[in-house]
């Protein structure tokens, strides 16, 4: 039966060559369907030395607002080896030049990504900071604390609680504050279209 239904609708589309010919015309082109590929220049290693150096600047200002230790600070950058945490440490506070992987840099955009919804969704740090130290009753953190899933050492971990939080500005799993627990629902009377 489906197949059959397929096959009408097949030939009451295409009725004639002309038809078909026409119908092909108005369809976009394949390459215009496609997703755009991303520029391969912001992968570059000019581009990424440029980015290095104020990338993990930023992520030591975070990572001692959120009080991390250095093991948490290691798992969060994929685990590079201690003299290499501390050679780009050193070399980013001397504002020297050096060059951090795509892999590294995914990792701290996921943070200051992390760190900007924290900001948006809390008035103040401290509870920014408290809410990542707190277990968790959604099913992603399993009830342990969002900062346990970031310092897995996988950046799955990272993305999932900066989705996590771009979700929750958007008003999605988080529980309701104080500004929403004063809410009235409108009713039907209130709705005014025009």
């Amino acid at each position: 039966m489906g197949l059959r239904f397929v096959y009408i609708w097949t030939m009451s589309t295409y009725d004639t060559v002309g038809d078909r010919m026409r119908n092909e015309k108005k369809r976009p082109s394949e390459a215009a369907k496609a997703p755009q590929r991303l520029d391969n220049s912001r992968f570059a290693p000019a581009n990424r030395r440029r980015l290095s150096a104020p990338a993990l600047r930023t992520f030591l200002a975070v990572a001692d607002l959120w009080g991390l230790t250095e093991e948490q600070r290691l798992l969060i950058l994929g685990y590079p080896s201690r003299s290499t945490y501390h050679n780009w440490c050193k070399q980013a506070r001397e504002h020297g030049a050096f060059t951090l992987d795509v892999d590294v840099l995914t990792r701290i955009s996921a943070v200051l990504g992390i760190h900007q919804g924290l900001g948006i969704l809390f008035p103040t740090e401290q509870l920014g900071v408290e809410w990542l130290r707190t277990p968790h009753s959604a099913v992603v953190f399993g009830g342990r604390p969002p900062l346990d899933l970031m310092t897995c050492g996988s950046q799955d971990g990272l993305l999932s609680v900066r989705r996590f939080l771009d979700g929750a500005r958007g008003g999605l799993y988080m529980q309701p504050n104080i500004i929403d627990e004063a809410f009235k629902p409108y009713d039907d009377a209130e709705i005014v279209f025009r």
